[in-house]
């Protein structure tokens, strides 16, 4: 495969956070746009999904090749590397190493996938089903990391990183791009926040022009208590949505983007999480993981509260799950 430099992708240990421009998003979005899906926009009221009254907008990004955004990183990492015999390693929660094992499977490489045991039974069967091989061990996200790494080491696998990675981080901001077309009067995207790799890169496009609100769950602080930090510290993983938000530090690259660009970062309970999995099945019909439910959470728990005509959509960004309320 050729090597696109403009994409700026390599290891994620010495490249800054300026890689993560709108030349090389664009760049990306230009490259993955024959294996991505553009995904649809839903427009809603948000008392339709059980809160206050206020247009909002759904990017169902959802319906995403195998399940979520992550899809956009796979590609993009996968596509401007030259990938060794030996094929692509990752470490992933689950939606990571779902989207780089679809991409393998897409571009004929092996692919292994190395994951904790909080991964959910439809992302390890989702990963298996693309043919790569699935390794299940450690409790979180960090020891299937360092597993990974370990592989690395020893077959010369390419590693491509869930949220740390300079292709990660400007394939995920095609994302922010598509947005900002679908919604060009838009004031302000939530959008969940794991390891950070999806608001880095939509960060990275935006670049201050949208108010970027960050949403996490209580049980996995990450970026909020590095913003409170000044920089990525660990966090507790404790949350139903850990098999997606729960990484030990948010992503050394995407930090710098995160201080600049994001306005905020909000908690949510759990239950708040489960509410708005409910809310969206029941009045869209829209299927979420926890994860991918977790932005829509801080509106309808008034963790984030929109001003009268303010412009807002929310990322509904993952649905990876078989738990859906008929």
């Amino acid at each position: 495969m050729t090597t696109q430099t403009d994409t700026q992708t390599g290891d994620r240990s010495d490249q800054p956070s300026d890689a993560v421009t709108r030349p090389a998003i664009r760049a990306a979005a230009d490259l993955i746009r024959p294996h991505v899906r553009r995904t649809p926009v839903l427009e809603v009221d948000l008392a339709d999904l059980g809160g206050p009254a206020h247009p909002l907008a759904l990017k169902l990004e959802s319906v995403q090749h195998s399940g979520s955004f992550k899809a956009r990183g796979a590609f993009t990492n996968l596509l401007t590397s030259d990938v060794p015999d030996a094929g692509v390693v990752a470490a992933s929660g689950g939606n990571h190493g779902a989207a780089v094992a679809y991409a393998a499977a897409r571009l004929g490489v092996p692919a292994t996938i190395f994951v904790p045991s909080v991964t959910s039974a439809a992302k390890a069967d989702r990963i298996r089903g693309y043919g790569a091989d699935l390794v299940v061990g450690g409790d979180r996200y960090a020891d299937a990391l360092a597993a990974s790494e370990e592989f690395v080491a020893r077959t010369g696998a390419l590693a491509v990183h869930a949220y740390d990675q300079p292709g990660t981080l400007v394939g995920q901001g095609t994302l922010g791009l598509e947005i900002s077309e679908d919604l060009p009067d838009l004031d302000t995207l939530l959008v969940a926040v794991g390891g950070g790799g999806l608001i880095g890169g939509i960060a990275g496009w935006f670049r201050g022009d949208v108010r970027v609100v960050a949403v996490e769950p209580e049980g996995a602080p990450t970026l909020h208590r590095a913003l409170a930090a000044g920089e990525p510290v660990d966090a507790p993983a404790g949350s139903v949505a850990a098999d997606s938000l729960a990484p030990r530090q948010v992503g050394r690259l995407m930090f710098p983007l995160a201080q600049r660009f994001v306005d905020r970062a909000v908690l949510v309970d759990d239950d708040a999480i489960v509410a708005a999995q409910h809310a969206l099945w029941d009045a869209t019909r829209v299927v979420a993981e926890p994860g991918g439910a977790t932005a829509l959470a801080a509106l309808l728990s008034g963790a984030y509260v929109p001003e009268p005509g303010e412009r807002v959509a929310v990322l509904v960004c993952g649905a990876n799950t078989t738990a859906v309320r008929f």
